[in-house]
């Protein structure tokens, strides 16, 4: 097997050296189940651990690996290794951690694309599209649209949120497909390009499990549909996996999110809301916080009709979230200081507690 197959170029090789890391084997994470690795190497699949001295050194979860990074490891034996460094991601997809506070969930790394999965029966949402887009547009990955189950609405209304899609979101591709008729599939497959990673976001029941299959060629997924009771999605996918598809593209699935708490780090917010930022260029006040200002242009546009006001309502709450989070991590890290500076202290006192 050749590690081109998984992404392995260039680029890759000079982060290898660079990083002085040419002692080690390479591999690719291709899958990870509670802190154990599913890896590929030049000589094929294994399973792998992480050293010690990385789970000690660890800050938080994003120091652990991640499906999509390439690692530096040594083979003990045909079937394991151990993990000893991350090579610097090219790109990294994260979110807000679920039920942990002021934490970072990495979804995938060294992602070229992410596919923006939703259904047109039931799931279809533009504020759940655009938070998508932030989370694409911080990690510098290049979002694509896939609208599933196309089937299941007549060509007027897919017509009409297709043409909704476009005139809120600018210059990110669209593709309409059914899993049932296979309409739409062949525009999908010529845009995916082989060697280039591909991750897929959406919600649970929206069709990627499908959608893998029909790209891999193979059943590799079970398939579920929506619930008729409460017209959630069912979770199929339990975990991440990196999957190399019949083209040569490599696809991660993901398993479907509820919650896509905003961690934007890099001008996300930017360049999802870029009509938005664009209009506050030419507001009266640099600060304006566009709530009741005089001269405010995206008020403005507002008003005479220039901006889609469900847009601009979507912004003000991803930004208010977004604030929140990056506040909450600064109060993480003051107290993760001071607890450090205890055990500190407390580390240098002798069993009666006197310094010494």
């Amino acid at each position: 097997m050749k590690l081109e197959e998984y992404g392995f170029n260039d680029r890759i090789e000079k982060l290898w050296k660079d990083n002085n890391l040419e002692e080690f084997k390479i591999a690719r994470v291709i899958s990870e189940h509670r802190e154990r690795y599913i890896i590929k190497t030049e000589n094929g699949e294994c399973e792998a651990e992480i050293t010690g001295n990385m789970r000690f050194s660890a800050n938080g979860r994003e120091d652990y690996p991640a499906v999509g990074d390439w690692v530096a490891v040594t083979i003990f034996e045909p079937d394991f290794a151990i993990i000893h460094k991350i090579l610097p991601r090219l790109s990294t997809i994260s979110r807000q951690a679920v039920g942990h506070f002021a934490e970072i969930q990495i979804i995938a790394t060294n992602i070229d694309f992410a596919l923006i999965v939703q259904a047109l029966d039931r799931d279809f949402n533009f504020n759940r599209l655009e938070r998508y887009l932030t989370i694409c547009n911080s990690s510098k990955v290049s979002p694509i649209i896939i609208l599933t189950k196309t089937d299941l609405i007549d060509q007027q209304s897919k017509n009409s949120i297709i043409e909704g899609i476009n005139r809120r979101i600018k210059d990110v591709p669209v593709f309409a497909i059914s899993s049932e008729t296979m309409d739409g599939y062949n525009d999908l497959i010529e845009i995916i390009e082989k060697g280039k990673t591909y991750c897929m976001l959406g919600s649970s029941g929206v069709g990627k499990s499908t959608l893998l299959n029909k790209l891999s060629g193979k059943e590799l997924m079970k398939t579920a549909s929506i619930s008729d009771s409460n017209n959630k999605g069912r979770h199929v996918t339990s975990h991440r996996e990196l999957i190399l598809l019949e083209n040569g593209g490599l696809l991660i699935d993901n398993p479907g999110m509820r919650e896509v708490g905003i961690v934007d780090t890099d001008n996300g917010l930017e360049a999802t809301f870029d009509v938005i930022f664009g209009l506050a260029n030419d507001c009266r006040f640099k600060d304006c916080t566009h709530t009741n200002e005089l001269g405010c242009a995206v008020l403005a546009a507002l008003e005479n009709g220039d901006l889609d006001k469900s847009a601009f309502d979507n912004y003000q709450k991803i930004q208010k979230e977004k604030l929140y989070f990056e506040t909450s991590i600064v109060e993480k890290r003051k107290k993760d200081k001071i607890f450090g500076k205890i055990l500190k202290d407390y580390s240098k006192r002798d069993v009666k507690g006197r310094n010494y």
